[in-house]
């Protein structure tokens, strides 16, 4: 089965790397690191550690672990991959040159051997849910303990890997942990091959997302600068993150819904979409600017354009309402908690396969409101643009919850460290 699988590997990736070259055509992220989706890469010096992050979302959420394990084995060289432009850019962003930032190599045997032979890692950490049989395969071989960090699996996805038999239970040896987000996931992993007595919970490591004084700060100065209402206070603000194509059109038919002094900061999810949205804002014939152009908006701007990579968190905290995006369309849904932990009210349309635990856990304590459409979406940004109680109650709550469920770094940490020392 596993020979099949590689020889349909080896097929798709001329069609991948297609993929990867156009988009390259349009966003010079794509055109970097290319020799690394094929295992290369410097050598390293000596044995790492080796974590993986497959885009923006999780290189955000992997930041807390990452910062503590360089803070207790800073003797360990760090070796961070992903899979996307924008995660390797947040990388490289978070991290600078402290940590080694590649593209993992697509799941071919070869490509593989070549990047674990120059990583040399002593242990590897994959965030959330990416399962490689031959990745898996190849770390099997070389004894080398591979943990499942945060780990989640939909009841969809069990369906699905169970169709592939011996394949998927096959990758779950005994050098695999499974360190999951919730007991369900755990029960789900253990359906598809994974060890029970190398499965444990210990929490979604979202919820240990970083709010530090700078970022408050910065969405402080962010606040100050976007000028005031006609009233002489701050310009009603929200924010529409991580958007999609088919939901920004719904952003802004609920945003032209809205009182003119309302201004609204829309942060397209992929960077080579930017152009586009900047096009759909100019039919629409809204007012707008671009904020990598440095501008300050008037008070005729209804929309600032973020077209940067980096800064959702202080935007966030600069904000009245954050809608978070991937929601309205059937994408799954981004993090919700990036929001709620800055004690902002959140909304999210049905779309949340990919934090849905999270997603009822805030809309059921009254953290999160869900929206269907446009229409639904502008009443309840106008709702809480209305009630200044209504957004201070629901963003305490949200902030609560963050800090109630805390913790999940310290027991990955506490799953990990054993492994670095060796049987």
């Amino acid at each position: 089965m596993r020979r099949l699988y590689s020889l349909l590997i080896y097929l798709a990736v001329p069609f991948a790397l297609a993929v990867v070259l156009w988009r390259g055509l349009r966003e010079r992220g794509y055109r970097q690191g290319l020799s690394e989706r094929f295992g290369a890469g410097g050598q390293s010096s000596s044995p790492t550690l080796w974590l993986h992050a497959v885009s923006l979302g999780e290189m955000s959420a992997v930041a807390p672990l990452v910062r503590a394990l360089r803070s207790r084995h800073p003797e360990i060289p760090l070796v961070l991959t992903t899979a996307t432009p924008t995660g390797r850019a947040r990388a490289r962003s978070l991290f600078g040159d402290t940590v080694d930032v590649r593209f993992l190599p697509y799941d071919m045997p070869g490509a593989v051997a070549r990047f674990l032979e120059r990583v040399r890692p002593r242990v590897g950490v994959i965030m959330e849910t990416e399962l490689w049989p031959n990745l898996f395969d190849a770390c099997e071989r070389r004894g080398m303990p591979l943990v499942l960090a945060s780990a989640r699996l939909s009841a969809k996805s069990v369906s699905r890997y169970r169709r592939f038999g011996g394949l998927i239970r096959g990758m779950f040896s005994a050098n695999v942990s499974v360190a999951a987000q919730t007991s369900l996931d755990a029960e789900r992993f253990m359906a598809i091959g994974a060890a029970a007595v190398r499965t444990q919970v210990v929490g979604n490591i979202k919820f240990d997302v970083d709010v530090s004084a700078e970022v408050l700060d910065r969405g402080r100065e962010l606040r100050a600068s976007f000028g005031r209402a006609s009233s002489g206070g701050a310009r009603p603000l929200w924010v529409a993150g991580s958007t999609h194509a088919g939901e920004e059109e719904q952003v802004l038919d609920a945003h032209q819904a809205l009182p003119g002094d309302v201004l609204l900061l829309l942060a397209p999810r992929h960077p080579d979409r930017f152009d586009g949205v900047a096009a759909l804002l100019s039919r629409r014939g809204l007012r707008f600017i671009r904020r990598s152009s440095g501008a300050a908006p008037d008070a005729a701007t209804q929309v600032i354009l973020v077209d940067t990579v980096g800064e959702l968190a202080a935007l966030y905290a600069s904000a009245d309402v954050a809608f978070v995006g991937g929601s309205l369309v059937p994408i799954g849904g981004h993090n919700l908690l990036e929001p709620a932990a800055l004690g902002v009210p959140v909304l999210t349309g049905p779309s949340q396969a990919n934090g849905r635990d999270i997603a009822r856990l805030l809309l059921r304590q009254g953290a999160a409101l869900q929206v269907a459409d446009a229409k639904e979406l502008a009443a309840a940004v106008a709702r809480l643009l209305r009630d200044p109680t209504m957004r201070l109650r629901m963003g305490a709550i949200g902030r609560h919850i963050v800090e109630s469920n805390r913790g999940s770094t310290q027991r990955l940490l506490e799953f990990i460290e054993p492994l670095l020392s060796g049987p």
